[in-house]
């Protein structure tokens, strides 16, 4: 990779100011894609110009793209991938900037390409229902399936990220199911009773550990790692299976669960002010975005609403 300067701080900076584990995963990996493709073209940091990121968009929708590894790309990136790849080099150069680097481009000339709308689809509750009690019907495993069950009936019940499940702490849970979210997007989220229910089901039989965690993984009969958590690919490729073994046809993702908890709430008439609250996001206007009202929901508010409907 080619040299980019301060790397190892700004990555520093990023922990330091508790940005998400997956988050600070992303930033790594943009930036190094960014240095790659520097090293590619010989051009050094400081030569770098506007043309030189109009090339690197070019470069990141070809399909002669490399991986980070170097290797031939096998996919063609989103819109969204790109985005989020040009929003972590703007942020490296405002860093830059902030403490005093001088920056060979102003970050403000990096701007987003046009994205489509993102529409993630939806399953019915009763599939969802299907899924997140998926692991008691198809783990053999018995604490792998009470640990599985605890951790998608705990995503659906708060809306919480990946990240947040997975670095998720005994100490941040109260007794009456309350949850405080550390890092980006500190709030409290809630357990339902049932999710309380699941989730001391997978305490009674998780034992003692030296991990932090709540939910930690295990290697052969129930040996536990220490100091260790649960991988995001992990959960998302036991999700895949669950939803293939259980024939449903939609690609579901741990986000997709956080997405329904968001629309199902949506649906039944919660405020958009409070559901803002609950995934933590910091704009109302991403939560707008996000939980897109349905048709359904839509077709019911007309049908109550509309002043001519008799």
């Amino acid at each position: 990779m080619s040299k980019l300067p301060l790397f190892k701080e700004f990555i520093t900076y990023l922990k330091k100011n508790k940005y998400s584990e997956e988050t600070v995963y992303n930033y790594k990996r943009d930036l190094e894609a960014f240095g790659n493709f520097l090293n590619k073209t010989d051009i050094k940091f400081q030569e770098v110009t506007n043309q030189t990121i109009a090339n690197y968009k070019s470069y990141l929708t070809s399909i002669e793209r490399k991986t980070v590894k170097n290797q031939k790309s096998v996919q063609v990136l989103s819109s969204f991938s790109i985005n989020r790849m040009l929003s972590s080099l703007r942020l490296y150069l405002k860093y830059l900037i902030n403490i005093g680097y001088k920056s060979p481009i102003s970050p403000e000339i990096i701007k987003l390409i046009k994205s489509k709308q993102r529409q993630l689809q939806n399953i019915t509750l009763k599939d969802q229902i299907k899924l997140i009690e998926a692991p008691t019907k198809f783990e053999k495993n018995k604490v792998v399936v009470l640990r599985n069950r605890a951790m998608l009936e705990t995503i659906f019940s708060t809306g919480i990220r990946i990240s947040e499940l997975i670095n998720l702490k005994k100490n941040q849970i109260d007794k009456s199911g309350r949850i405080f979210i550390r890092g980006q997007g500190k709030r409290f989220v809630y357990l339902t009773p049932r999710a309380q229910k699941h989730l001391k089901n997978y305490l009674k039989v998780r034992g003692e550990s030296d991990s932090p965690y709540l939910f930690i993984p295990y290697r052969g009969k129930n040996m536990q790692q220490r100091d260790k958590k649960i991988s995001p690919n992990y959960l998302q490729e036991r999700i895949k299976r669950y939803r293939e073994s259980l024939g449903i046809n939609i690609p579901l993702s741990a986000h997709s669960i956080r997405h329904a908890f968001a629309t199902y709430l949506a649906e039944s008439g919660a405020s958009p002010v409070a559901i803002q609250i609950l995934l933590g996001h910091e704009s109302l206007d991403t939560t707008t975005r996000y939980v897109h009202a349905s048709d359904r929901f839509a077709e019911r508010v007309f049908r109550k609403f509309h002043p001519l409907k008799e």
